[in-house]
This record gives C-alpha cells, structure tokens and sequence, in this order.
C-alpha cells in the first residue's frame, strides 16, 4: 500500500512540476516573441513622449541605485549587528523576525506606507520617494543575507583574530567580512534583481514623467510603471513598446540572478 501511495505522490509532485514549467515556458516565448519583434534602436535613443524608452531605462536605474545606496550599508550595518554584537538577545531575535515579516510583506503596502510619510506632505510623487520605497523592500534581504553569512565563519576564525591583538572592528571588517565577501555579494545581486523589477511600490511613490529627468524632487521616469501604463492603451505601437520593455527588463533580472547563481557556484567548488 505504502509503494502505491508514493507512486502516486511521485507521479502528482512530477505533474504540478511539469505543469510549472509549461506555464514558465509559455510566458518566457511569449514574452520573448512580442519583446524582440518591438526592439530596435528608436527606442534605446528616444524617450517615451517619443514613442521610445531611454528615459524609462535610465530612470527604472536611477531608482534603483539610490535603492541600493540607502539600502545596503543600513542593512549589512544590521546584519553586522545581529551576529556580531547582539550575543542572541531578545532584541536581535525580535529584529530577525521583523525582517522576515518584512521579507513577505506586499510591495503594494511598502508603496502606500512610504506614499502616507512622503508623498502625501511634499504633495506630490517624486523620485525619492520611489528609491525609498524600494529600499525599504531591500533592507530586510540585505539584513537576512548579512546575518546568514556572518553565521557561517567560524567562530576560530575570530578567536584568533583577537587573539593578535586586532581590535573588534577589524575583525569583522578584515577577517569575518573578508571570509564571507561572496555570498554577500551574491545576496546583494539578488536583492537588486528582486526591487529592479518592481512596479507596486513606485505607482504611488515616484509615478512615471515621459520626459527624461534626473530631478528627484518631481515625477520621475520608470521603466515598470511604464509597462503598467502601456500594456492597457488601445494603441498597437504603445503596446508593442511595452512588450519591448517588458523583455528588457526580464532579460536584465535573469542576467542578474544567472550570475548570482554562478558566484554561488563557484563559491562551492
């Protein structure tokens, strides 16, 4: 009885894993079809009130770079803090679990938060609020990551670092830090991958200008916003310049994840 049983939930989990991927499959072909027929070089050279994205593109970077300036010393900073100073007290435990819930938490509440103490006294959206909002969605990522990786050195390791003399700081710069460098780095090149593709938190925070910009302090171009926008008007040429950055920006999120994968790779060999 025990063998027809597997049977039959080795045959389910294979079906649901194979339906999976058709699903996956069909989305990546469609999306790869519509994407590179609406590809050509009058959108990388104009912007959007032009029927192109150059503004969306540098925008959608632009947000996302100022994301990881705020997000990434505060985050490793917590990290730090957690493994290295905290000596498991309520209070790194309590952060821990904050992180994680904050980890699961839809983007669309992360963009009305920041909406509700940003945009709504300034009295209109403006970039930094949208490079907040996807801050906040990576420091949770950043904190867990940091946390995870400073767990996995030895606590040898440190010991003989203080056991030279070295101050605390410079153990965990120079010998903690030093030994765990790429699984940081590759959960940095995740957590990018994960807001660069975000769309829910910038809809009330940065909204979308078809003008190129580097002013912060007004709206501000984005690249997802934009597909939001386009992939409902009536015209064929706005849709198809969706479908266009629609596949640009999966094709930059998969690069991203692809080389995190390989960094993690060669991290085990």
């Amino acid at each position: 009885m025990r063998l027809i049983i597997n049977k039959i939930v080795l045959l389910l989990s294979t079906l649901a894993a194979i339906l999976g991927l058709v699903f996956l499959f069909w989305i990546l072909i469609t999306l790869t079809i519509k994407g590179i027929s609406a590809i050509n070089l009058h959108i990388f050279t104009n912007d959007l009130v032009n029927n192109g994205l150059r503004n969306l593109l540098v925008g959608q970077f632009v947000l996302a770079f100022i994301a990881v300036i705020i997000g990434v010393p505060i985050g490793m900073v917590a990290g730090i803090y957690l493994q290295e100073y905290s000596f498991g007290n309520k209070y790194a435990e309590f952060i821990r679990n904050l992180s994680d819930v904050m980890m699961s938490a839809p983007s669309i509440v992360i963009g009305t938060f920041v909406y509700a103490i940003i945009v709504s006294p300034v009295g209109h959206m403006n970039g930094w609020a949208g490079a907040i909002a996807l801050a906040i969605m990576m420091i949770p990522i950043v904190v867990r990551t940091t946390d995870d990786m400073l767990g996995l050195v030895p606590k040898e390791l440190r010991e003989a670092g203080v056991a030279i003399g070295a101050p605390k700081y410079k153990v965990i710069f120079d010998i903690v830090i030093k030994a765990t460098k790429v699984g940081i780095m590759t959960g940095l090149l995740l957590a990018f991958a994960r807001i660069v593709g975000e769309t829910a938190p910038l809809l009330f925070t940065s909204g979308n200008s078809e003008y190129f910009t580097l002013n912060l302090n007004h709206e501000f171009p984005s690249l997802t916003v934009a597909i939001y926008t386009l992939a409902t008007m009536p015209d064929k040429s706005l849709v198809d310049i969706a479908w266009a950055g629609a596949f640009l920006l999966t094709l930059f999120v998969l690069i991203i994840n692809l080389l995190g994968r390989f960094v993690i790779k060669e991290k085990k060999k």
